[in-house]
Order: structure tokens, then C-alpha cells, then sequence
């Protein structure tokens, strides 16, 4: 969503070429749509760049896995069962995001039925997953985009539900920031639980120019050996794919520039992680 909001070829070939170009290792391709997403393609152009891949997305209604009605879990579990065969079939090893209910603010608190129902179906996702060498993380997001786990901790307890070891917590510093009271704690708490990584200012825009602790986040990955995927999201009305822009209500131009954004984002981190191995030694 640096590059593109589309994932046509020629929205496949920038953000892929350009994510190369500014330094990343690993690019996170949103499955906005799987059923009309090329995966033979995204596999050539991941070989030919030399770039590793993950892929996210957030359900919607239609594809709640807590849902009363049996046929949206259903249409939510078949939806994430296409997406583990395209992340198979790019290379990657990780699924994750809001994977677990719709990405939306919810009116109500989630039901006992409900956290049973998604527990259930991840379950067995992740039995799936696990035979197709993919790790399933679960995105801890703010009150305004889900209303089963705001925070690392409630994170823990829901995967205790799953009871599947292919599931692990997928930490955003973005959301952190709003419900978090500290950036370092959650990161202890988590420990070895924790699978996956992103790393987002406050406003979503450049990093370093907001008011996310940064410092206290990276010297937590530090403390508990973490070594899984880390990667930079960012959201600007300048970059827009219509149903993900609208959700997240990204309304305001937070840069113009993708590339210089991207490169800015892979030194910014990529420094963090330095003066994180630094302390260790000291």
C-alpha cells in the first residue's frame, strides 16, 4: 500500500520492483481479493527481484469468522483456506492481519459464541497451514477495528483458546500507540509468542515524526531474541485502494513521495535494530 492500492500486473511489478529498490528483504502483499489475485504472476516477479513475500488482509462482514450465522464462518474459513494456497504458491511462510473476525468497529462486545466460533475455524486453518509450511499470526488492532483483542495480553488469551502452536501474535506499533501503555511490556509479555512485526507511526505516515516509542519497541524484540518478520505499513490518500482507504479512514495526504517514504522507513528501521544489538553488547 506504499506503491499501490491495485494489484494488476502493472500495481504488482511497481510495488515489488520498489521494495527491492529501497532496501527491504520482504514485501506484505494484502489479498484485498483472492479470487481474482494472479499468484503465478506475484511468484515470477517475487523470483526475479529476489524478494521474499508474506501476505495480510482483514475479513468483513461477509467472512466474520465470530458471526452468529454459520455461513459467513463458513465463507470466512474457505476465504482464508484460498488464501493459504496463494501464500503457498508465491513462497511465503507467513498469513496474517485480522484473520480471526471482520475488520470494523463493532456496536457490542464479542460474544463467548463468537470467540469460540473463530477459535474453532483457526484451528483448523492452522493445521492446514501447517502442512503447507505457513504460519498463521493474529494482528492485535485498536477498538475501532475489532472487538475480540485490543491488546498483547488478550492477544495471549485468545490463542490459549485456539490451542494450535501454528498460531502466533502479531504485534503493530500503530496500534500499540492507542491502546498500549507502554510499547516494551507487551513485547515482554508476548515473548516467544510473538510471530510477526509491523511498524507504523502514530499518524501512519513517515517514522520518527510521530509519537510512537520506537525505542522502547525495538529494544523489546531485542530482549526476547525476536527474529521474525519486521515490516513498515504506511497509509496516505495518496496511494488508495477503495474498500482498504475507506475502512482504515485514511483521509489525509501523509506523503506524496512512496519512494523516498520506503527508503526512509528501511534505514529508519534498520537502525533501530543496529542501536538495539549495540545495548546488547554494551
Amino acid at each position: 500500500m506504499v506503491f499501490t492500492g491495485t494489484f494488476d500486473e502493472a500495481g504488482l511489478t511497481r510495488a515489488i520492483v520498489e521494495t527491492k529498490r529501497a532496501g527491504f528483504d520482504l514485501i506484505e502483499i494484502p489479498l484485498m481479493d483472492p479470487a481474482t489475485f494472479d499468484r503465478h504472476l506475484a511468484a515470477r516477479l517475487l523470483r526475479e527481484h529476489d524478494l521474499a513475500a508474506s501476505a495480510s488482509l482483514g475479513l468483513s462482514e461477509s467472512t466474520d469468522l465470530t458471526s452468529a450465522d454459520p455461513a459467513v464462518v463458513a465463507a470466512g474459513e474457505r476465504m482464508l483456506g484460498e488464501c493459504l494456497d496463494i501464500v503457498g504458491a508465491i513462497g511465503g511462510t507467513h498469513l496474517c492481519g485480522v484473520i480471526y473476525g471482520a475488520m470494523r468497529k463493532y456496536m457490542e462486545p464479542a460474544t463467548p459464541a463468537g470467540r469460540a466460533s473463530s477459535a474453532a475455524a483457526l484451528r483448523r486453518l492452522a493445521s492446514r497451514a501447517a502442512d503447507l509450511g505457513i504460519h498463521l499470526s493474529l494482528e492485535v488492532v485498536n477498538r475501532y477495528e475489532t472487538n475480540l483483542m485490543n491488546t498483547a495480553r488478550e492477544a495471549l488469551v485468545f490463542i490459549d483458546e485456539i490451542g494450535h502452536d501454528n498460531v502466533s501474535v502479531h504485534l503493530d506499533t500503530y496500534h500499540m500507540n492507542i491502546e498500549e501503555a507502554g510499547l516494551l511490556t507487551p513485547v515482554l509479555d508476548v515473548g516467544g509468542r510473538l510471530g510477526y512485526v509491523h511498524i507504523g507511526e502514530s499518524h501512519r505516515g513517515y517514522l520518527g515524526s510521530g509519537t510512537v516509542d520506537f525505542g522502547s519497541f525495538f529494544r523489546g524484540l531485542g530482549r526476547i531474541g525476536y527474529d521474525g518478520p519486521v515490516v513498515f505499513e504506511s497509509f496516505s490518500s495518496a496511494v488508495v485502494n477503495a474498500n482498504l482507504s475507506n475502512t482504515l479512514g485514511i483521509w489525509r495526504n501523509l506523503w506524496q513521495d512512496s519512494a523516498d517514504l520506503a527508503a526512509h522507513a528501511n534505514t529508519f528501521i534498520r537502525n533501530q535494530l543496529a542501536a538495539t544489538e549495540s545495548i546488547a553488547i554494551q
